[in-house]
């Protein structure tokens, strides 16, 4: 079966969660009434103690489908393929609730994986009366390299499943690493709960103990993929029709299938379940299924006939480069690109105008449609794909060309302005295909190429989004995008935020966090810092992230001294973005000491660093206007005002609050907020004499 997710599966949507029903112990907050509302919040669980635990992730329905209703266990000599047995054998063996699955790439170690969960799950239902929730851990470690065991989670009856076979290379001290595992493993005994780890071939050190060795389940055969395609064909896709297309022996004709070509001994199983997706959804013609195995093939004979016969015509070769990024657009202006990827004016001569085949004529010997003047490559679904990764491979010199030239295109007056998200989707998938940390490498060289329009630089950050997921690519593209949150170039790092508001942050918070900090921390607070606070604030507004997100923020501000912590601290509280932070918080604090105390010591913090100290002063009067609303608890934001002001008596936004600045009219919630301060006698007198003076001047 497939090592990855059956390709073209789309998982369902995620079910809606379960109304919360407040108990004796939890309290109520309206936070509506701004973008990010939340009806009720659990509060509650903002604590200052416990550490996040690492996201978590359905298990894709489609990949349940495989291994229930077309599992293959027999290899192409007719061997039994022991896998998800071994997996089996190792989780309910007696010792911890650990199988590690150890193997090459291609052998079907995740689906493995899966099977054997599903099955515990089954065993676990009948004995048990309760089947597990088989749930997948996304490998959120704050420092890659040095994996914090303590933060996978644990709840009771839970299936989980770890890949990282990317990772496991660069683990620092994989040995401790196992028996950290190997021991938390044996805690899960406890909740009824297991955990299936997907190691590659040679990372996990089986040679650091026996308890180690003893939980390894290695992947020694693959399913046979001709099998498993069939199986997919008749049991996931309802096609059984369609299976002879599969055969290898010859038909009453003398002739085998038309697919059958496509599968060897050697093909991975994650290949078969594309084929089988690919002939499910054919035409059922001939030319249909004549395109599904070009398609499935990537066009490879198609591409290389293409490049072949324009050996010595570099003008067609350009014409077809600008057909796939412009798409959809005229034939003139697929031209006018292909003269420009060449660096040439249009032609004077009229001689040679009137000379050779007409534009449609070359566009379509090249493949694609010309209907009207309008030119599309979408009828071979695929086709540009292939042959940007062809021209990426074969021709290594063009790169810095063909960057400049879509810069070029993409540009805000530039043809390609309105297909950015598509060329993006391209960029995308070059970079992945290729699984070379040098090509997105290149891409991400094109940030600070003087084009930093506000497109180009989200068209860059999608681009590193989905290749910092990429199964294998991903680990490598993670750790370069550490690396350029700590550049000096402004582009570089708001690239580098704008990846920390979208999909990643999803999937990666913790590294989202980590990523933020070092971009935060820049001296000046550039359009990288501001689009860092925004990716923050996002962070925290999303669903059960706020208690991760305050922890490490307020940890970042009070034990580090770090000026992102300031700054982060002062973002998230501000009530003018978005008052969701600042109520959740002020409800938590309400009800836990602990929470108080931590927004006490994150204002004494920030007014102790002079380089936030215009942040602090607004923030100041945020509050006070917020106060006045009664939106928020209005004798405790007094109370832990009056704390801060006691601290910080002589700073400058604090004198400020206290006495009001020259030339500067406060308006009625600041005076409100600075009557009902109470300050020491003396500062009271003088803060009496100097709004006395004020109001005869």
């Amino acid at each position: 079966m497939s090592e990855g997710t059956v390709p073209g599966a789309v998982p369902p949507p995620p079910s809606p969660p379960p109304p919360v029903v407040p108990s004796a112990t939890e309290f109520r907050v309206d936070v509506g009434n701004n973008q990010n509302s939340k009806i009720i919040v659990a509060a509650g669980s903002v604590t200052m103690t416990s550490k996040p635990q690492l996201p978590v992730t359905d298990i894709p329905q489609a990949e349940f489908d495989a291994v229930r209703l077309a599992w293959v266990d027999l290899s192409v000599r007719d061997e039994r393929v022991r896998t998800a047995a071994k997996v089996i054998e190792r989780l309910t063996g007696g010792g911890s609730r650990l199988a590690v699955v150890a193997g090459p790439p291609g052998y079907g170690k995740r689906t493995a994986g899966i099977k054997a969960l599903w099955e515990v799950s089954r065993a676990e239902e009948n004995s048990q009366g309760r089947a597990l929730k088989l749930q997948v851990i996304v490998p959120d470690w704050e420092r890659p390299g040095f994996p914090d065991i303590s933060v996978l989670p644990d709840e009771p009856g839970t299936g989980y499943l770890l890949d990282v076979a990317a990772e496991i290379g660069s683990w620092q001290n994989p040995g401790y690493v196992a028996e950290q595992l190997v021991s938390h493993a044996e805690g899960l005994r406890f909740s009824g709960s297991f955990l299936v780890v997907i190691a590659d071939e040679h990372g996990w050190p089986e040679a650091a103990s026996g308890t180690v060795a003893n939980v390894v389940a290695r992947a020694t055969a693959r399913p046979s993929a001709r099998r498993v395609a069939k199986s997919h064909l008749e049991y996931v896709h309802r096609r059984p029709d369609r299976i002879h297309w599969l055969d290898t022996a010859p038909s009453e004709a003398g002739l085998v299938g038309e697919a059958a070509h496509l599968l060897a001994d050697s093909s991975r199983p994650e290949d078969a379940a594309r084929l089988a997706t690919t002939l499910a959804s054919a035409e059922d013609s001939p030319e249909g299924l004549k395109r599904a195995l070009s398609a499935f093939q990537e066009w490879l004979s198609d591409v290389q006939d293409v490049f072949a016969k324009t050996e010595a015509n570099p003008d067609d070769r350009a014409l077809l480069v600008s057909a796939l990024f412009l798409d959809g657009k005229d034939a003139l202006t697929v031209q006018d690109g292909a003269r420009t990827l060449l660096g040439e004016s249009p032609e004077t001569n009229v001689r040679t105008i009137l000379t050779g085949p007409d534009l449609t004529t070359r566009l379509t010997t090249m493949g694609a449609e010309v209907k009207g003047r309008t030119v599309s490559l979408d009828h071979k679904s695929g086709y540009a794909r292939a042959i940007l990764l062809h021209l990426w491979q074969q021709r290594a010199d063009i790169h810095p060309h063909l960057l400049r030239w879509l810069d070029t295109i993409t540009s805000p007056k530039g043809p390609g302005a309105d297909r950015l998200a598509v060329i993006g989707d391209l960029l995308v998938e070059l970079a992945v295909a290729e699984n070379d940390i040098r090509v997105v490498k290149q891409v991400h060289a094109w940030i600070d190429n003087g084009d930093n329009s506000p497109g180009h630089r989200e068209l860059i950050a999608r681009v590193l989004t989905v290749a910092a997921e990429a199964d294998t690519l991903g680990a490598e593209v993670r750790a370069l995008l550490l690396d350029s949150a700590q550049e000096t170039s402004e582009a570089v790092a708001t690239v580098v935020a704008l990846v920390c508001q979208g999909d990643f942050a999803e999937h990666y918070p913790r590294q989202a966090l980590v990523r933020l900090r070092h971009i935060l921390d820049r001296a000046e607070p550039d359009e990288a810092v501001r689009t860092a606070q925004e990716a923050l604030r996002n962070i925290a507004a999303r669903e059960g992230q706020l208690p991760r997100v305050w922890s490490t923020v307020i940890k970042w501000a009070t034990q580090k001294k770090h000026l992102a912590g300031h700054r982060a601290f002062l973002s998230l509280l501000d009530p003018h973005v978005d008052p969701y932070v600042l109520k959740v918080m002020l409800a938590a604090a309400e009800q836990k000491q602990d929470v108080r105390e931590a927004l006490v010591e994150g204002w004494n913090a920030a007014l102790a660093d002079t380089r936030v100290e215009a942040d602090c002063r607004r923030l100041l009067t945020a509050w006070a206007e917020v106060r006045k609303t009664k939106d928020v608890p209005t004798e405790l934001v007094t109370e832990i005002l009056n704390q801060v002001v006691v601290e910080h008596l002589y700073s400058t936004p604090i004198s400020a609050l206290i006495f009001g600045e020259p030339g500067v009219a406060n308006d009625e919630a600041v005076i409100e907020l600075r009557r009902d301060l109470r300050l020491p006698a003396a500062l009271s007198s003088v803060r009496f004499a100097h709004e006395r003076a004020s109001a005869e001047s």
